[in-house]
């Protein structure tokens, strides 16, 4: 386990515990105002039994659970070290705009005075409690943080992939110059074919050894730093680093057409691309993440009727399993199988991988149907659930299939920073592939989707597969 991420969940759990403290502080300080309130326009008894009550300690018990949950779908606790100090409190000010609603509006309506200035006034001091109580603890642990990297007892330890002079100089300014994060230079990968530096400040390794390197140095950050700009060559490479799990970062010039939409990270005060983070914001995810999860289990459980159908059909139309198993890549590079309802004959593919069109002779009577309804695909929801997929993303393909896409477009090596999905852009716009030139066409509509991922992309994606299910032109 690298000693970084054992740092970021420290923080990231220092963050929770802070609120979850705070929550129960600001709710408890609230119950005693809103007696106060509450008091002067009905009777609610004394403030020992308004606030020991057993529906208050029940709500004591729950909202700042929910509280919590709101700030983690805020994305607050994704990023927890080197945070902006004014986003933190853009992003304190929204989700505490949200938990005062949801308090408000879920728990309290029952609590109304008729009285619009009372209620008002009910409202504002809800927000202000939780907001006061919140975020001096946040910015406290923010400011700690942040001493920590500026005295450098907190350090990124970065590996350096190039071996020129702008790499060196680039290095020395990060260990040189002030800035919210330090970072410890592990070394320096050769990319073949530049001409290395004549400085040296630090070790040197070949690029055969990055994995040994990053396993044996607990790299947090890998930096490249190309001399000469050869996106075919840099995207191949990258290819090969994202398996590592370490944060890739890039100068923003490298890639002339897919870097202008992911997002910048400053460091010393040049920017670098970060490769491993799609354009879309924390709380994007947590939000995708969230309905992904949610939908999946609600399809899962209202269909399973319909999974026992097709599973009696596709038993009963040919021998063999009823769900295929296949080894799928994923995010970041991570094999997992992947479910389907099996639409050929047992052991198709005896004799190697092969695609499938609409004329393959191996596919069931039943497997046409399913594929023409998308019904094979039901059990992915499952991968969904286990956070293999999603139910918008990129098409997971089989390693077979991407050494051979990358070759033909090496920028295919960008798919792999997100999870893969049931449907996409390109299965909507161009469907299923049957042969590699197909495949790649398919893959541009995925990069275009990388540049524009967002909530509302997704639910245009699913209102067009949806269309192209009930139609019936799934193949």
């Amino acid at each position: 386990m690298r000693e970084s991420n054992v740092t970021k969940r420290k923080q990231s759990i220092k963050y929770f515990v802070g609120d979850l403290l705070t929550g129960n502080v600001a709710f408890f300080l609230f119950n005693i105002a809103r007696f106060h309130l509450l008091q002067s326009d009905s009777t609610v008894g004394n403030l020992w039994e308004f606030v020991f009550s057993k529906k208050l300690l029940l709500e004591q018990l729950t909202i700042p659970l929910v509280m919590c949950g709101i700030f983690w779908l805020s994305g607050y606790y994704n990023q927890p070290l080197g945070k902006s100090r004014l986003q933190e409190l853009l992003t304190t000010v929204f989700s505490t705009v949200v938990n005062t609603s949801i308090i408000y509006f879920g728990l309290m309506i029952n609590d109304v005075t008729g009285h619009r200035s009372l209620d008002y006034e009910m409202l504002l001091l809800l927000f202000l409690i939780l907001f006061i109580c919140c975020y001096p603890v946040r910015i406290m642990l923010t400011q700690s943080a942040l001493r920590n990297f500026r005295e450098r007892h907190w350090r990124l330890k970065t590996l350096i992939v190039g071996n020129s002079e702008i790499a060196h100089r680039t290095a020395l300014n990060m260990m040189t110059k002030s800035s919210r994060m330090s970072y410890e230079i592990c070394g320096f990968v050769r990319i073949p074919g530049e001409t290395d530096g004549k400085e040296e400040t630090g070790e040197v390794f070949e690029l055969n050894r990055i994995r040994e390197i990053c396993q044996t140095y607990k790299v947090d950050n890998i930096i490249v730093i190309p001399q000469n700009i050869d996106e075919k060559k840099i995207l191949s490479l990258l290819y090969h680093l994202f398996p590592l799990d370490v944060s890739i970062r890039i100068a923003p010039d490298t890639f002339s057409f897919v870097t202008s939409s992911i997002r910048l990270k400053d460091i010393f005060g040049e920017p670098f691309v970060d490769i491993t983070s799609p354009a879309i914001s924390e709380s994007s995810k947590n939000l995708k993440r969230s309905f992904d999860v949610l939908i999946s289990l609600l399809l899962i459980t209202a269909f399973s009727p319909l999974f026992l159908v097709i599973a009696i059909m596709v038993k009963s139309s040919s021998p063999g399993q009823v769900i295929f198993c296949q080894e799928r890549i994923g995010w970041k590079q991570r094999p997992f199988i992947m479910y389907k309802f099996r639409t050929m004959v047992e052991g198709a593919e005896k004799n190697g991988p092969e695609l499938s069109s609409k004329e393959d002779i191996r596919i069931t009577k039943i497997g046409k149907f399913l594929r023409r309804y998308r019904l094979d695909e039901l059990p992915q929801f499952w991968n969904v659930v286990k956070g293999d997929m999603s139910i918008v993303g990129p098409r997971p393909e089989r390693r077979y299939y991407i050494e051979k896409i990358i070759k033909e477009a090496p920028y295919y090596a960008l798919v792999c920073q997100v999870r893969p999905g049931i449907t996409s852009w390109g299965m909507v716009k161009y469907g299923y592939a049957s042969c590699v030139m197909q495949m790649v066409e398919r893959t541009r509509y995925d990069l275009i989707y990388l540049s524009n991922m967002s909530l509302t992309l997704d639910l245009k994606i699913l209102i067009y597969t949806i269309k192209t299910v009930i139609s019936g032109k799934g193949v």
